[in-house]
């Protein structure tokens, strides 16, 4: 409950703040995926970097970095759990020593079978339709976008 000080000055409230959200909205999906996700033995950070390798396999770890808005620092402890896992590879790059390729592994590539559940979840767990959630994940992705062209000015 907003203080009457706090309406009087106008201080919308925390609920009314798009990125709490924006942010509450992401912990409740990743809350929905995590009984999947912990059935396969990954978190969701290592599902999204193993379905950007699904999609294109053999990806260095700044392409990838920069597909998830994170820094390679910030992803290097992952690829190398998601090594030691036995999901991917990691292996310098002969054409740049600098790089670092990330090869999906078959153990990794079996995982992509069983995601396909996590979709049905999030569709029947909304109470939205698969059309309203694409709209509003085409809405979301535009604000990010909007916002990410501000701040590179």
């Amino acid at each position: 409950m907003q203080s009457s000080s706090a309406q009087a000055i106008g201080i919308p409230s925390l609920d009314d703040h798009l990125c709490l959200g924006i942010y509450s909205a992401s912990l409740a999906i990743q809350r929905t995926y995590k009984p999947m996700l912990d059935a396969m033995g990954i978190t969701y950070p290592q599902y999204l970097v193993l379905h950007l390798l699904w999609t294109e396999d053999g990806q260095t770890v700044g392409h990838l970095a920069r597909q998830l808005d994170l820094e390679p620092s910030t992803l290097t402890p992952l690829l190398k759990r998601l090594e030691a896992a036995g999901h991917v590879t990691r292996e310098r790059n002969p054409e740049n020593e600098r790089q670092v390729l990330i090869h999906v592994t078959e153990k990794g590539r079996a995982l992509q079978a069983e995601v396909g559940c996590m979709g049905a979840a999030l569709i029947a767990n909304s109470s939205m339709s698969l059309e309203e959630l694409a709209e509003l994940n085409r809405k979301v992705r535009q604000l990010r976008d909007n916002l990410n062209q501000h701040l590179e000015k």
